[in-house]
């Protein structure tokens, strides 16, 4: 008889909707498109009690936490505005750790980490979290290297993954991993999300980090952004800006926590990224328009930033087939 992968994923008061949501949807839309069930998900909560999420809505738990038994295939915690309360609570916090010693895979989105660590379950690994909350929970586990970049980490049987969405891509890459990448393209095209984004890639981009304030650093991203392939370098945004170097990347450290010449890298391999999802033009010429001397320059820097070769990155992440441009 075919066995279904027990899932279980944990929530608590003010636990956020959509740590959970995607999670359980990408499962069950995996169990749709495979004809048969691959996974038998449940959400518990302490008690069996429903959950009032972080936004407002209540979500009805199907079983207990404390009644909850292994063995699990994967037990899922998920992060919220709760979560400080949730991995203080000391019940709680040892029934995720019997839990997880139980299971074969443990994970946690967002500030779900916080849970685990406190469990115990992350001593000596490196783990991924909401960018907003990695310092914080830095601070307050020592014993775990926690990770304000990826979108996800997978460290030997423990995975962590960062804030809200990223969910969908750390469960899509479960489906890929326990059954196949083609299932876990399904299943992302079926919700309708990105095609599975690296657990390297950053979780903050240059197009949705947080606006600077400074005029001279606005109008420099500005120029940074909409010319990739100009002479970018901090000698050269100074003097169209009429600055010492020294004092814009002062300003640069101030309004975006980096220095001029990381953020030239990260635009150019973003924009890098656009292109090579978005059209069908060469690498080679990808690297001349992003401002890369050369093609191996692009595939070094691109390696930087997403842990992964350019033409793989297009090989999994081109939702279209694309025109030249």
């Amino acid at each position: 008889m075919y066995e279904l992968r027990r899932v279980l994923v944990v929530g608590y008061p003010a636990a956020e909707l959509l740590d959970i949501a995607c999670v359980v949807s990408a499962l069950q839309v995996a169990n749709f498109l495979n004809r048969r069930g691959i996974y038998e998900v449940t959400l518990a909560s302490p008690g069996g009690r429903p959950i009032h999420t972080g936004t407002g809505l209540t979500l009805q738990a199907q079983g207990s936490l404390e009644r909850a038994t292994g063995p699990l295939d994967t037990l899922v915690v998920s992060g919220g505005i709760g979560y400080v309360d949730a991995m203080e609570d000391k019940r709680l916090v040892a029934h995720v750790r019997r839990l997880g010693l139980e299971s074969r895979r443990v994970a946690s989105v967002c500030t779900g980490a916080g849970v685990l660590a406190a469990a115990g379950l992350l001593d000596g690994r490196r783990a991924s979290t909401h960018w907003e909350h990695a310092d914080f929970l830095a601070r307050r586990f020592p014993a775990v290297d926690f990770d304000s970049g990826p979108i996800f980490v997978s460290d030997g049987r423990v995975c962590t993954s960062a804030g809200v969405t990223a969910a969908l891509d750390l469960t899509l890459s479960f489906i890929e991993a326990d059954v196949s990448p083609d299932l876990a393209r399904s299943v992302s095209r079926q919700l309708v999300t990105y095609l599975q984004r690296p657990g390297n890639q950053a979780q903050m981009s240059m197009f949705t980090a947080p606006s600077a304030r400074h005029s001279l650093v606005q109008d420099a991203v500005a120029h940074i952004a909409g010319n990739p392939a100009a002479d970018l370098s901090t000698a050269a945004l100074a003097a169209r800006a009429g600055l010492s170097q020294r004092h814009l990347a002062r300003l640069f450290l101030a309004e975006l926590g980096m220095t001029p010449g990381r953020f030239v890298r990260r635009a150019r391999g973003e924009a890098a990224a656009h292109l090579l999802t978005g059209t069908a033009l060469t690498v080679e010429t990808i690297a001349a328009r992003c401002g890369f001397g050369s093609e191996e320059a692009l595939r070094q820097a691109f390696r930087g930033l997403y842990g992964v070769s350019p033409s793989h990155y297009r090989a999994t992440q081109s939702t279209a087939q694309s025109t030249a441009q």
